[in-house]
């Protein structure tokens, strides 16, 4: 049976002030028509329904979670006592799918991600499943890149480069590539064998852990009493095998380790929504380029991302800009500076505003 792995652990932190600690992004309507994290499972549908989506989050998100997916039964909302990167996650899920169903396939996807095209998004997931059937092969998504960008990671694969309406197959992969400088971006999209990282992955539950075995022996081992223990497993026994497993994500820790790894070009609309440019970028313009959300007035200001609640938000002489009006905080930033919202999260953390995290 195929099933899917959501991971929704993550706090979000570059979309302060409005995801917070306690109601990170994933749970946020960020474009009006669904959480992120809703509309994830919804575009399974078809594929693979609600009671085959296994949820992954922190523990203190169990509830948010269950009332934004009453369709995914109680038991497949796996909590994480400590969030320690994908390894550890997809580990926890993978062991307990394992454990349910022998011969189950996983698609492991992140919470937050925008995709457009579901037939697309389907016939390339549908090919990346038959993939994933061969032995030991792991199978990751890779997104046809549109421009040189150089806030995703790249994947380098042995194939012809990809023709509109061409049969989908997944390809062997030569290399990953870290997140590159603009000149090394264009490099990559002129050579016509890179593909952007999309962090969305299949494969067998048996295999993932067979080779997590391999490269994350610490992990596999960290985990042995969980797997012990089944569907029983008890909060101590499992934060235990969390605090034991090595911070590590399964790109680094498996992923550029293992021998049998492909990749399916995906041609399907996609972003990963990593910060308010994103969202600027995804969202309607009005004629001056600016996208307003709540009680707003625009003087002399083009190209401008404005949210705003209930209390009048006014910009003057701004272009390119970013506003994000809440309760206790207010973000304001060069759209270009999106990215570096984490570290003001970084510095409330340093600095012992807890309050406003």
């Amino acid at each position: 049976m195929d099933y899917a792995v959501i991971m929704a652990g993550g706090i979000g932190s570059r979309f302060w002030p409005a995801s917070r600690k306690e109601r990170p992004k994933q749970f946020l309507d960020v474009f009006g028509d669904g959480t992120l994290i809703q509309n994830t499972v919804a575009r399974l549908q078809g594929l693979i329904p609600p009671e085959r989506c296994l949820i992954v989050t922190h523990e203190r998100y169990i509830e948010q979670t269950q009332k934004q997916l009453p369709a995914v039964p109680d038991e497949n909302i796996l909590a994480e006592p400590i969030s320690r990167n994908t390894a550890p996650c997809i580990t926890y899920a993978a062991t307990t799918l394992a454990d349910r169903d022998p011969d189950a396939t996983m698609v492991v996807l992140p919470a937050d991600h925008v995709i457009g095209n579901v037939e697309r998004f389907h016939s390339t997931l549908e090919v990346a499943l038959e993939a994933a059937q061969e032995p030991d092969a792991l199978v990751t998504i890779g997104i046809e890149p549109t421009y040189p960008a150089t806030g995703y990671g790249y994947i380098q694969y042995d194939g012809d480069e990809q023709e509109e309406g061409a049969e989908l197959e997944a390809y062997p992969v030569r290399t990953f590539a870290e997140k590159p400088d603009q000149s090394t971006a264009e490099r990559f999209i002129d050579s016509g064998d890179f593909l952007w990282n999309s962090g969305m992955f299949i494969w067998r539950a048996d295999t993932i852990l067979n080779q997590v075995e391999r490269h994350l022996p610490d992990a596999h081992k960290a985990f042995e009493p969980v797997r012990a223990a089944g569907d029983g497993v008890d909060e101590e026994t499992l934060t235990q095998a969390f605090k034991d497993s090595p911070r590590i994500s399964i790109d680094y820790g498996v992923m550029e380790q293992a021998d049998s790894v492909y990749v399916v070009p995906g041609s399907f609309e996609w972003n990963d929504v990593g910060d308010w440019r994103a969202v600027y970028d995804l969202s309607e313009k009005d004629e001056h380029g600016n996208v307003i959300e709540g009680n707003v007035i625009m003087q002399d200001s083009s190209r401008c991302y404005v949210q705003a609640g209930d209390r009048l938000v006014v910009l003057v002489g701004l272009h390119d800009s970013v506003v994000v009006d809440t309760d206790d905080a207010v973000l304001v930033c060069n759209r270009e500076s999106a990215q570096q919202v984490k570290q003001v999260v970084e510095y409330l953390h340093a600095h012992q505003f807890e309050e406003y995290v």
